[in-house]
C-alpha cells in the first residue's frame, strides 16, 4: 500500500502543531510557517468545510493512515452505539501499531508500523505482522525475542518510558490492553467533532 514518505517537518508545519512523536530545534523554529516558497504570506482565514478538512489530515497524519483506511475506521465507529468519537479514537488507539508505539516498545509510530510489518510483533503469543490489527481488551503484546537483542531496540526497552497511559499495563517487555481508551485518558490535538462533520456531509 501507498504511504508518505516524504519530509515529516512539512506535514507538522501544513498543521501548524507538532503532531509528530518527537520535538526537534528546527521544526520548533518554523512550526508556524507553513511550508512552500510562500508560506510565510498564507494566512488566509478557513471556511468551515476547511476546518474539518484539517482536523481530518491531522489525524490521518497523526496515526499514518491513509483516507480509504480512514474512512473504514469513520464507518465502523458510526455503526456502534455511544459517543462515535470517543469511539473514533479508541479504534485508532487501538490499533498494533499505535500500541506498541504507546508502551514504549518504540520510539515512533513509524517505527512501531515497521516493527509489525516485518513480523517482530507478538499477541497472545502468535506473531502479527499487520499494523492495523485491532488489539482487544486483555490481549497481550510483546516484542520477538530476536528483536529484543538487537542494539536499537534493547537500547528502547532499557529506556525508562514515559508514563504508560491508563488504559494499558505494563510489565517489563510485556504490556496488555487492560480497557478500551476514553477521551479523558488523552490530550488530543485535534477535533473528533469536526471530523464526524466532515464525513456525514
Amino acid at each position: 500500500m501507498a504511504r508518505y514518505t516524504g519530509p515529516k517537518h512539512r506535514l507538522a508545519r501544513r498543521e501548524g502543531i507538532n503532531i509528530l512523536d518527537k520535538n526537534s530545534a528546527s521544526l520548533k523554529r518554523r512550526l508556524n510557517i507553513p511550508p512552500g516558497l510562500h508560506g510565510r504570506k498564507r494566512h488566509k482565514r478557513l471556511s468551515e468545510y476547511g476546518l474539518q478538512l484539517r482536523e481530518k489530515q491531522k489525524v490521518k497524519a497523526t496515526y499514518g493512515i491513509l483516507e480509504r483506511q480512514f474512512k473504514k475506521i469513520i464507518d465502523s465507529a458510526s455503526k456502534k452505539r455511544g459517543d462515535t468519537g470517543e469511539i473514533l479514537m479508541s479504534l485508532l488507539e487501538t490499533r498494533l501499531d499505535n500500541v506498541i508505539y504507546r508502551l514504549g516498545f518504540a520510539k515512533t509510530r513509524t517505527m512501531a508500523r515497521q516493527l509489525v510489518s516485518h513480523g517482530h510483533a507478538i499477541v497472545n503469543g502468535k506473531r502479527i505482522n499487520i499494523p492495523s490489527y485491532s488489539v482487544k481488551i486483555d490481549d497481550v503484546v510483546s516484542l520477538s525475542p530476536k528483536i529484543q537483542k538487537t542494539a536499537n531496540v534493547s537500547k528502547i526497552l532499557e529506556e525508562k518510558s514515559n508514563e504508560i497511559l491508563p488504559f494499558l499495563q505494563k510489565k517489563g517487555v510485556v504490556g496488555k490492553l487492560v480497557r478500551y481508551p476514553k477521551k479523558e485518558d488523552l490530550q488530543i490535538p485535534f477535533n473528533l467533532q469536526l471530523i464526524i462533520e466532515y464525513y456525514s456531509r
